[in-house]
């Protein structure tokens, strides 16, 4: 055993440890934590605790806000302008059905391991250090991303309740390139705002999120009822200039309809902010499923009543892709003018809802990825006085004021529906091999190939579906490989048993769901475009630079000094065992 002292006490350790990194490498990355850990030790390195105050019903107004902000009122019309036209609303239903199976996974982690680590920490136990570090890099990227893109929303639907062009609220810079070059300070206002609530208190700031939803909900269906009243049925298959724009319900075809799900797949990332809130949950076996998965459905009814009301309101054509149900309003004859304003405002408190919850979760990744000293421990620390990660908060909340201030839109959307898929792809694989591998006691090759298959043959359907000449040569290439899929679920299901069952919430119909999850996932993933994998691709190489030249450094030292408990499969393979024979003997 090598001699342990701090890797940055000085710039001859760093260069030393540096020498050392290929062996830290292979030590640390595939390294896994246990439950207990998660929700003991881990735990303990934030000092103070947070309270357990929410029950479900707060998880559900902290979905529903979390979501409802972030997706019909920023996305909406970018969707159905450029890529689905009315069949946006087949685009929402699709994406829900996503998020709903993924919501099923992240349940069953976040009922057995109740802990702030969404994501990170489910990944943690199953496939290490390195595989979680990459996961939380790319989550706390979709969150201030994410985060900056309705900030920046925010501002439009303010411009249009008060009458204020977006163009006013902005200042150009000549120097900057395109996309990079509007600089918004309202956009950075709110952010700091909502950050200093954040900070105050997790309790106080449920009930805020519960009145501004409360009251953006009543805003909703005004604009459902209406929109059913006033608008045209026509909408959904005409548009207003069809010389230069086709006609009929999925404008742009089916391809049209997923390439508008993986757009308005970020109106999902609410649902799991709500799993971060795991470690202030009272009662986790019951309020949790009620709050992931209860929000996710009702949210999706509300998406998709939002959408065919907004289609219903204007040709697809003359949507305004910045604000859209605002413009529909705006364009009415009759003295309908004014709702316009009353939906900038209603539009208004559901971005400030979804900024609340959602900032709230990437702060508590952010807590737990420092529990697990990948990153300082500064950001670990939960204040004293208000039980809330002060730090991270504080932290995240500058960055995203900074990327708000002058980041456009259309930049963001994509970069975070793709960071967000391959997360949720992540964590359905990691329910898959949670249930069927027991560390140290059974062979992992069989579900890891099965995972590795099913998942290439998933992108095999989606590169036929995207790139394929329409015609009968491909409907029977795509029949093929669903067939292959299909016969590997079937494979795997009797071959393999299951060695763990959950002993309070499970994903049902094992393993199909977190499959056809893990299929939809990779299925919307084709449907982005070529820049947005090479900034998540770029994004993804800063993360493993940074895994390299200091997280890999800062953990092996944290298991030096015995903040890490874990050092390899042998320490933690009796009490997986353990567990895993306990839980199914009590289902």
């Amino acid at each position: 055993m090598e001699t342990r002292g701090s890797s940055f006490s000085s710039c001859r350790a760093y260069f030393r440890a540096l020498a050392q990194t290929p062996a830290r490498f292979a030590r640390r990355a595939g390294s896994v934590s246990t439950s207990y850990e998660e929700m003991s030790q881990a735990r303990a390195r934030s000092g103070s605790t947070m309270i357990k105050s929410l029950r479900w019903f707060d998880l559900v107004g902290f979905g529903i806000g979390g979501m409802i902000g972030a997706g019909v009122f920023v996305t909406t019309g970018r969707a159905s302008r450029l890529y689905a036209g009315p069949a946006v609303v087949l685009s929402y239903a699709i994406a829900g059905v996503c998020a709903l199976l993924s919501a099923f996974c992240y349940t069953e982690f976040a009922v057995d391991m109740p802990v702030a680590g969404g994501a990170f920490s489910y990944l943690r136990v199953t496939f290490g250090e390195f595989a979680a570090f990459l996961t939380g890099a790319n989550l706390v990227m979709d969150y201030v991303m994410s985060n900056a893109a309705v900030a920046r929303g925010f501002t439009a639907y303010l411009g249009t309740a008060i009458g204020v062009p977006v163009a006013k609220w902005r200042i150009i810079v000549a120097g900057l390139p395109n996309g990079f070059n509007e600089i918004d300070v309202v956009a950075v206002l709110v952010v700091l705002m909502v950050t200093f609530v954040i900070c105050y208190s997790t309790r106080e700031s449920s009930m805020v999120n519960m009145v501004l939803t409360a009251l953006h909900i009543v805003f909703i269906l005004f604009v459902i009822v209406l929109g059913f009243w006033k608008g045209d049925w026509k909408n959904f298959t005409e548009p207003a200039d069809p010389a230069h724009h086709p006609s009929g319900f999925a404008a742009y075809g089916v391809s049209g309809v997923f390439n508008g799900a993986a757009m308005v797949y970020l109106s999902y990332i609410g649902y799991d902010a709500v799993s971060t809130m795991a470690e202030e949950v009272r009662n986790p076996v019951k309020d949790i499923p009620i709050g992931v998965s209860g929000s996710v459905i009702i949210v999706t009814v509300l998406y998709c009543l939002m959408a065919a009301s907004m289609s219903m309101l204007l040709p697809y054509d003359l949507i305004d892709a910045e604000a859209p149900f605002s413009a529909a309003f705006s364009r009415q004859s009759d003295g309908w003018k004014w709702a316009s304003n009353v939906i900038g405002v209603g539009a208004s408190f559901g971005i400030l809802t979804s900024l609340l919850v959602s900032m709230l979760g990437q702060a508590r990744y952010m807590c737990v990825i420092g529990r697990s000293s990948v990153v300082p421990a500064w950001f670990a620390k939960v204040h004293p006085k208000t039980s809330t990660p002060v730090n991270a908060s504080a932290f995240l909340g500058i960055f995203t004021a900074l990327i708000a201030l002058f980041t456009d839109l259309n930049v963001l959307l994509n970069l975070v529906s793709i960071g967000t898929l391959f997360v949720f792809f992540m964590v359905a694989n990691a329910v898959i091999y949670r249930r069927y591998v027991a560390v140290g006691t059974t062979n992992p090759w069989p579900t890891l190939s099965f995972l590795c298959s099913f998942s290439l043959t998933s992108i095999l359907f989606t590169l036929i579906w995207q790139f394929a000449p329409p015609g009968k040569p491909k409907a029977i290439m795509l029949g093929f490989t669903a067939l292959i899929a299909l016969a590997m679920l079937q494979i795997f299901h009797c071959m393999v048993p299951q060695v763990r069952k959950p002993e309070f919430w499970g994903v049902p119909f094992m393993p199909l769901i977190p499959s056809v999850s893990i299929f939809l996932n990779i299925f919307l993933l084709g449907s982005l475009d070529g820049p947005s994998y090479l900034r998540f691709a770029f994004f993804s190489a800063l993360a493993v630079l940074v895994y390299v030249f200091y997280s890999v450094h800062a953990s092996f030292d944290a298991e030096g000094d015995g903040a890490l408990s874990v050092k390899n499969v042998e320490i933690h393979m009796e009490p997986t065992e353990d567990k895993s024979r306990d839980n199914s003997l009590k289902v």
